[in-house]
């Protein structure tokens, strides 16, 4: 290894013994770090559309009389998908920035059932049953306060709302979270921490929901483009390599990261677990 290798490593690995301490992160880092990169978002084929989104649609029994709000809803795509089965639909964002992308790409497909409002996970500025679904796809790893937002979600569903989730997560083995985590952060600061699908399931059950759907799924990823998204550095790059190649055991599965040549210049691909879940908020009793 050359001393440029093993200096990355250093660096790479001193990223992972950062204390993952949720108190220390700020709203407002995530509005800066989400607020300058808007349009790669929006662009975005990783979150413009997927399978899990096209599964997540066929799973709700929507209704035209539905009122939904779409936490955290970045460039809207996931609103645009869910509003030609529903009345309204709220499209949410801590991010001013991205409220006004998402308004611009919504409208410009025509699109008129939906508003645009600034609402913070953990705090969501609604009423008590003020929607029949609540969704948040590949957001929710940024989130301050994960449980709290569940709860947040539960309480602005109507009595038989539904709650919809899609995010990555990580697998049960305490190293493997640590290491995938270590690279989410080391790529974006405002990544909170990417839990295991078993979390997600016992938020959903503190938050007096009922699981009615949980799916996993793995989704291949493209190092450079993943990067771009982010507008990463090279030298950042080099030491995200760095993680993925001397990833511990139960990480490299779960990564499953494939170097077609050179791993510190060639193409890269990884892996991503991701959950989607469905819960319900139990109906009022007759």
């Amino acid at each position: 290894m050359s001393f440029y290798h093993a200096y990355s490593l250093a660096f790479a690995w001193h990223a992972m013994s950062i204390p993952f301490t949720i108190a220390a992160m700020s709203t407002e880092l995530v509005q800066r770090q989400f607020g300058m990169h808007v349009q790669n978002y929006v662009a975005s084929a990783d979150h413009a559309q997927g399978e899990r989104l096209e599964r997540m649609l066929a799973l709700l029994p929507f209704a035209p009389e539905w009122r939904v709000l779409d936490v955290a809803t970045g460039g809207g795509h996931t609103a645009l998908a869910v509003a030609p089965f529903v009345r309204e639909v709220v499209a949410g964002d801590v991010t001013i920035e991205m409220l006004v992308a998402a308004r611009r790409f919504i409208q410009s497909h025509g699109v008129s059932n939906v508003t645009f409002e600034q609402a913070e996970a953990g705090s969501l500025p609604f009423v008590n049953g003020a929607f029949d679904l609540v969704t948040c796809r590949l957001a929710a790893h940024h989130f301050l306060q994960a449980a709290q937002f569940v709860c947040e979600s539960a309480r602005v569903l109507k009595p038989g709302g539904w709650f919809a989730l899609i995010d990555n997560v990580t697998p049960p083995d305490s190293l493997a979270a640590q290491h995938i985590n270590a690279f989410e952060k080391l790529r974006d600061p405002s990544h909170v921490w990417e839990y295991a699908a078993s979390d997600w399931e016992a938020f959903c059950l503190a938050a007096g929901l009922t699981l009615r759907h949980v799916e996993h799924h793995h989704k291949s990823l493209d190092f450079e483009p993943w990067c771009d998204r982010m507008s990463v550095p090279a030298l950042v790059r080099r030491q995200l390599r760095v993680l993925l190649w001397h990833a511990p055991a139960a990480a490299r599965e779960a990564l499953n990261p494939q170097f077609s040549s050179d791993p510190f210049t060639g193409p890269v691909t990884f892996t991503f677990g991701e959950l989607l879940l469905i819960a319900q908020r139990p109906p009022a009793s007759a």
